[in-house]
């Protein structure tokens, strides 16, 4: 059975480099820096994750830059020269490594046609599979007609977008303690892209477009009910679907990273098994520890389903 991450991160080369010579890589500051020296895996060789992709039993990595390289607060000029490196040293580790290794890209999301420019690119010249974005752009949800032209190009190639937070949360102004930006604010920002997608009207514009949502979807289908009742009480919240939010629940792919067998049992019911992939975290601490072994022992699951999440769902979604 061939198990497949669709949530696995990388650092760039070309960063890492310029961080053991002390210089300047686009502007990265040493925030930065600390993050990755925190987290000693960020900066392995892919021969050291190949290794541990075997001592886990993870056959292939879906690679993914880092989030800390999201940057759109940052020269949009500047950041795109950057995803472009980004992109080619993942296309070229996919190309090194075929049977171990598929990609997504990184974009310049502050200058939407840059970003849209960069998707085209990273699907139609270096084979990869789709990008990762924020959940957000300065504060710009993805109802916002101004990714309207993103959008288009990710359906018309086929590109998978994966959402996935950057450090600052919605949770990070109010409670900026415990750890919970990531254990909480994670889940509520997946929700509200969730809610900003469907009652935006985004999914009915753009049928075919494919959107994964990390960490399980957050509190996406906990809180569909709560989401229909407004739709059904609320005006406002009619004004671009007319039908109830927990319909768009299957429009939408989501990774098994809940943390949660219930949890788990709870997304399949509501979305469908056919929506639901293998993802990790790699290489950082919120991360299963053993994920194959997670997903194989899970009572609730039948076997059926284990082999859906673990590796055929994203055999079919990837074309791996």
């Amino acid at each position: 059975m061939k198990s497949i991450d669709i949530h696995a991160h990388i650092s760039p080369e070309g960063y890492i480099r310029a961080l053991e010579a002390g210089e300047d890589w686009y502007g990265i500051t040493a925030f930065a820096n600390d993050f990755h020296l925190s987290v000693p895996r960020t900066m392995w060789t892919p021969e050291q994750r190949l290794t541990d992709m075997d001592s886990l039993g993870v056959d292939v990595h879906v690679l993914s830059t880092n989030a800390v390289f999201y940057c759109y607060d940052r020269d949009a000029a500047t950041v795109a020269a950057m995803d472009r490196e980004c992109n080619d040293y993942v296309a070229q580790l996919t190309q090194d490594h075929p049977a171990r290794f598929a990609g997504l890209a990184n974009l310049p999301m502050q200058d939407v046609g840059a970003a849209a420019a960069e998707l085209e690119r990273a699907m139609t010249q270096l084979g990869l599979k789709g990008a990762m974005i924020d959940d957000q752009v300065n504060g710009k949800t993805y109802d916002d007609p101004e990714f309207y032209p993103l959008w288009e190009v990710a359906e018309q190639t086929g590109a998978v977008i994966l959402i996935h937070q950057a450090l600052e949360t919605v949770v990070s102004a109010r409670l900026n303690r415990y750890h919970l930006p990531n254990s909480i604010g994670n889940l509520a920002d997946r929700a509200i892209t969730f809610a900003s997608f469907v009652f935006g009207g985004v999914m009915d514009k753009y049928p075919d477009l494919r959107i994964c949502l990390c960490h399980g979807g957050g509190y996406t289908c906990f809180g569909a009910g709560r989401m229909d009742r407004g739709w059904q009480v609320r005006s406002e919240a009619r004004a671009n679907i007319a039908q109830p939010p927990s319909t768009y629940l299957n429009r939408f792919y989501y990774d098994c990273l809940t943390h949660s067998e219930p949890a788990l049992r709870m997304l399949i019911d509501s979305v469908g098994i056919d929506k639901v992939l293998f993802g990790t975290d790699w290489p950082f601490d919120m991360c299963t520890d053993w994920p194959v072994a997670w997903v194989l022992g899970l009572e609730s699951l039948t076997q059926t389903e284990k082999e859906a999440i673990l590796g055929k769902n994203l055999e079919n979604l990837l074309g791996i």
